[in-house]
């Protein structure tokens, strides 16, 4: 028996290249919504790109995908009071130019919550947009070189915003730009470039992240008034960069945060004296590189009950002077050599770092190669036993915590 050719077709294909149903046009359902209803999508596949004009909620239940055309962005809003909840968005353009991403917000008092979001470009931007809470969500970008991918996360010129509890995962940053006064809280990102990139944005509240495996963990370039309270930074090792860098800027404070296996723990080239000083509390550098650096800047910076552990060269500088007014007390270092007979927990004798034969690669940079290998450590040695000069000492803690 002659099967018909149709017939054929459906018995042999897979069943489900067989029963595939073309994806719902998305625009459709947003533009038959009224204002302030909610429309909730069946499960299934939606087409994108899409944008929203009026106040809505949208809500995907976790089993709806709205899939992208591969050329622009998934899903943009231009209105206020927006609710994005339970929705999978995949397959953004890959233009930097147009800023191709899964989801474009403007507008104020958005709420952005439990999505997953992959296969995009940069993951959720935030463009003039304030008020609004981003949280819970799932940002996977695409898999491309570290310098051809987007932003996880970008808000650029927003204030009052609250990005808490997000999980982003291999991008380039997490990019903050002329936007103050916004709250990243709890937020966890792998694979990328930097961290947090802050640029011009003061009074960020920034608490309780895990950064791992990127370039730099939190870089602030001339944002000041930040808190940096409990977050975690690990893996941070390009050349040049660290866990925890800062460029003019001042009046922050650095407390309760771990940064471990960085090229440097803590990057400061921030002079008090035009952007006030840092107050640096409660962190523990441990298996750095370099535990600090100070660049170009005599300091004034007040480091109190730090913990200073297992890193290769507990501190640097860029040239004598450099970091020479900072205040230290109540530190636990290490490498103290001295001893706490009355049982107090303070070291008997102030601790000091002065700079013998390590001032050679700290001050010639093409001598970094030859960093506490056996010819420096000699070197060091009998500048120790019999210096040929004067030390210059980059560090003075009277009261350093004994372990």
């Amino acid at each position: 028996m002659r099967l018909p050719g149709c017939l054929f077709a459906l018995l042999v294909l897979p069943a489900w290249v067989a029963w595939a149903a073309p994806a719902i046009p998305l625009q459709t359902l947003i533009d038959a919504t009224p204002a302030g209803g909610t429309l909730r999508l069946a499960p299934g596949t939606y087409a994108g790109p899409a944008s929203i004009a009026r106040p809505l909620a949208l809500d995907g239940g976790h089993r709806a995908v709205i899939r992208g055309d591969g050329r622009s962005t998934v899903l943009s809003v231009a209105a206020n009071g927006v609710t994005l909840r339970g929705l999978h968005i995949t397959g953004s353009g890959d233009s930097h130019d147009r800023i191709d991403a899964g989801i474009l917000l403007e507008g104020d008092g958005h709420r952005v919550e439990d999505n997953e979001i992959d296969d995009v470009l940069f993951g959720i931007h935030l463009k003039r947009v304030n008020r609004a809470r981003v949280v819970g969500n799932r940002v996977t970008g695409k898999n491309l070189e570290q310098g051809m991918r987007g932003d996880a996360i970008r808000l650029w010129y927003s204030q009052h915003n609250v990005i808490e509890g997000n999980r982003f995962r291999r991008a380039r940053d997490l990019t903050f730009t002329n936007s103050a006064d916004n709250r990243i809280v709890g937020n966890r990102f792998e694979d990328g470039r930097y961290g947090m990139h802050i640029i011009f944005s003061p009074r960020l509240q920034v608490e309780n992240n895990h950064l791992a495996d990127t370039g730099t963990g939190i870089v602030v370039l001339y944002s000041p008034d930040l808190v940096l309270r409990g977050n975690h930074v690990a893996h941070a090792l390009t050349d040049g960069g660290g866990g925890i860098v800062f460029k003019e800027s001042g009046v922050a404070l650095v407390e309760n945060n771990e940064v471990l296996h960085c090229s440097v723990g803590l990057k400061v080239d921030a002079p008090p004296q035009s952007v006030g000083a840092l107050k640096v509390s409660n962190n523990r550098f441990a298996h750095n590189i370099i535990g600090l650096f100070f660049y170009g800047e005599e300091g004034g910076h007040r480091f109190f009950d730090n913990r200073f552990e297992n890193n290769l060269s507990t501190v640097a500088i860029s040239a004598p002077g450099a970091g020479s007014a900072n205040v230290w007390r109540g530190n636990t270092w290490d490498d103290y050599q001295g001893f706490d007979r009355n049982g107090d927990g303070i070291g008997d004798t102030p601790h000091e770092v002065y700079l013998f034969a390590d001032r050679i690669w700290m001050e010639t940079p093409m001598a970094t190669f030859f960093r506490n290998s056996p010819v420096l450590e000699m070197l060091d040695f009998l500048e120790r036993l019999a210096p040929f000069s004067s030390p210059h000492r980059v560090l003075r803690d009277p009261a350093p915590r004994m372990r």
